[in-house]
């Protein structure tokens, strides 16, 4: 078994007795390696971001949360293609870049057989010219979505100008490879889109935001027509009608 397999397996070992831990030694009997190579295995798969834990002591030893996993997931080579592809496209400069990153390194570590081939393979075969990337920026973009709250930022738009602003978030857009803010502008009164890449500062507040309805926001724009991607369709709550 070779140690992407073995870490996919460990994982599945750990959540089918969980929450009871796991000696490191009972893990090096069944997958028939050293302590020390189960040990390594565990501490990069912590690393990684996968929920596992330590109890030292008696009665001690490695155990996962099974609420914060993925149960087994099998990919086909055309599908795990399609992730490689998906995950490239996410640059530095995309919100929630980050976490992309460590969710491609579980994915990766699932992935088992013809599937994890096609992977690699073509993972070798994609480039991308690197992007300048404000972290601090995309942070409190992140933040002030996932929480609701009000942004203060500084943006130059397309003529140069700069201005000082504080909005309400409502929503992510992108389109033609680049990221915009849709929100509500506290100095305009109406919603606004602001290109991420000419945000220049960003800053969180305690202030929460109201909701806005997203295409709402986008009517009367250049941007009215934009519609959900087919590929989130899975993720978002289905509406109900009468």
């Amino acid at each position: 078994m070779n140690r992407t397999a073995r870490l996919y397996a460990l994982v599945e070992e750990l959540r089918a007795v969980a929450p009871r831990p796991v000696t490191v030694a009972a893990l090096a009997a069944r997958f028939e390696v050293s302590t020390r190579t189960v040990q390594r295995d565990l501490q990069a798969l912590m690393a990684t971001g996968v929920p596992v834990r330590t109890a030292p002591g008696r009665g001690g030893g490695w155990s996962i949360d099974p609420e914060m996993t993925l149960p087994p997931v099998r990919f086909t080579p055309e599908e795990a293609s399609a992730l490689a592809v998906a995950l490239a496209a996410t640059g530095a400069t995309a919100p929630y870049a980050g976490a992309a990153r460590t969710a491609a390194q579980k994915i990766a570590a699932s992935m088992t057989g013809a599937a994890s081939v096609a992977a690699q393979e073509l993972a070798t075969r994609i480039v991308a010219l690197p992007a300048p990337s404000d972290a601090t920026v995309r942070t409190a973009v992140e933040q002030a979505l996932t929480t609701s709250t009000a942004l203060r930022l500084s943006y130059t738009d397309a003529a140069g100008r700069e201005s000082d602003r504080v909005v309400e978030p409502a929503g992510l857009l992108t389109a033609d490879g680049r990221w915009y803010l849709i929100a509500w502008c506290h100095t305009r009164q109406a919603g606004r889109g602001f290109r991420l890449d000419r945000i220049t500062a960003a800053a969180p507040t305690t202030e929460p935001a109201h909701p806005h309805d997203l295409t709402e926001l986008l009517r009367g724009s250049a941007a009215a027509g934009a519609v959900r991607p087919a590929t989130l369709a899975s993720l978002a709550p289905a509406r109900v009608t009468s």
